[in-house]
C-alpha cells in the first residue's frame, strides 16, 4: 500500500445557471484509482482539462472528491481530524509562486511553514538552513523573493514546504510560468530531493522533456487514467499519445520518424545519447 491511495476517485464541477434555474455539471474526473509507493516520482500527464490538476489538488484536502476515497498515508482526506497531518505529510506547490511566497525575505518565508505548525524557533532555522541548501537557494536568503526569477521563486516555494517536513510533494504544474532555463533549475531540484532526500514526488505537468527521469508516467485524459507505465512504456507509444493531443520528447519523435523511415530503432528512445549509441552501428553497416 502506497503513500497516496485513490480508489474510485470522481469529482464533479457544478454550476449553477440562475437563467434556466439549472445545474450543469462537469465530470472532471471519473473513476480513478491509484497507488503511489513511497519514494517514487511519478509524474501525472495530461492536456488541458485532462483532471490532472483537480487529481493534485484532491490529494492534500484542498477539494474533497464527490464520491470515492484519497488516503494519505492511510489517513482520509475527507476526515477533518486528519486534515492538519495529511497536509504536513503531502506538502503542495502549485503554478504560481507568487501565490505561496508571502514573506519580505526569502528565509522568512521559507521558515513561515514550520513556526505556523508550532516547530520551536531553533529547529525552524535549521530547517530552513536545510531547505535553502537542498534547493540551491541559501545565496539569496536573505533578498527579498521580489527581486529572483520566476525559477528561483519556484525554488523558494519549494523549500518553503520542505521546511515543514513533507514525506511527499505534489507539484501541479509548477514550470508553466517559468522560461526553459527555470524549468530546468525547478525540475534538476525536484528530482535531487526525490533520490537524495528520499522525498516521493506527484509531478503533474504537459512538458514531456521533465518526466523522462521519472519512475512513472501516468496519462490522463476525460478525468480518466488512459496509459500507466515506466517513461519507456509510455513513449513507446507516440500515435496513442498524440491522439490524446499529447507531444513527445522531440529526440522520441526524431526516433520514431526514423523508424518509420526503415532504419532498425527500439520504440521509447528518451535521449540523444540513446539515439546516438543506436545510430552509430546502424550507419557503420550502412558504409561498411
Amino acid at each position: 500500500m502506497g503513500i497516496i491511495r485513490a480508489v474510485n476517485l470522481i469529482f464533479d464541477y457544478i454550476r449553477h445557471d440562475d437563467e434556466q434555474d439549472k445545474d450543469e455539471i462537469n465530470h472532471a474526473l471519473r473513476g480513478v484509482s491509484l497507488d503511489i509507493e513511497e519514494g517514487s516520482f511519478v509524474a501525472i500527464l495530461g492536456h488541458n482539462g485532462s483532471g490532472k490538476s483537480t487529481f493534485a489538488k484532491l490529494m492534500n484536502g484542498i477539494l474533497l472528491p464527490t464520491d470515492g476515497t484519497v488516503y494519505i498515508s492511510n489517513m482520509k482526506t475527507s476526515d477533518e481530524e486528519h486534515l492538519w497531518e495529511v497536509r504536513k505529510t503531502a506538502g503542495m506547490v502549485f503554478q504560481n509562486p507568487d501565490n505561496q511566497i508571502i514573506g519580505n525575505v526569502v528565509e522568512e518565508d521559507v521558515g513561515f511553514g514550520p513556526e505556523n505548525i508550532g516547530v520551536p524557533t531553533e529547529e525552524i532555522w535549521e530547517r530552513v538552513d536545510k531547505s535553502l541548501e537542498a534547493v540551491g537557494m541559501t545565496a539569496y536568503r536573505l533578498q527579498s523573493p521580489n527581486k529572483l526569477s520566476g525559477g528561483q521563486k519556484q525554488r523558494v516555494a519549494i523549500a518553503g514546504v520542505m521546511a515543514m517536513k513533507p514525506r511527499c510533494i505534489v507539484l501541479d504544474e509548477p514550470t508553466a510560468m517559468l522560461d526553459p532555463n527555470g524549468r530546468r533549475e525547478v525540475i534538476k531540484t525536484v528530482q535531487e530531493l526525490n533520490k537524495q532526500e528520499g522525498i516521493t514526488v506527484l509531478l503533474i505537468t504537459h512538458y514531456m522533456e521533465e518526466v523522462i527521469e521519472a519512475d512513472r508516467v501516468v496519462v490522463m485524459d476525460d478525468g480518466q487514467i488512459v496509459m500507466d507505465g515506466t517513461p519507456k512504456e509510455v513513449f513507446s507509444r507516440v500515435s496513442e499519445l498524440k491522439e490524446y493531443r499529447l507531444d513527445v520528447p522531440q529526440v522520441t519523435e526524431l526516433a520514431d520518424e526514423l523508424k518509420a523511415a526503415g532504419m532498425d530503432l527500439p520504440d521509447g528512445i528518451l535521449t540523444i545519447d540513446e539515439l546516438v549509441d543506436r545510430l552509430v552501428p546502424i550507419l557503420k553497416e550502412e558504409r561498411a
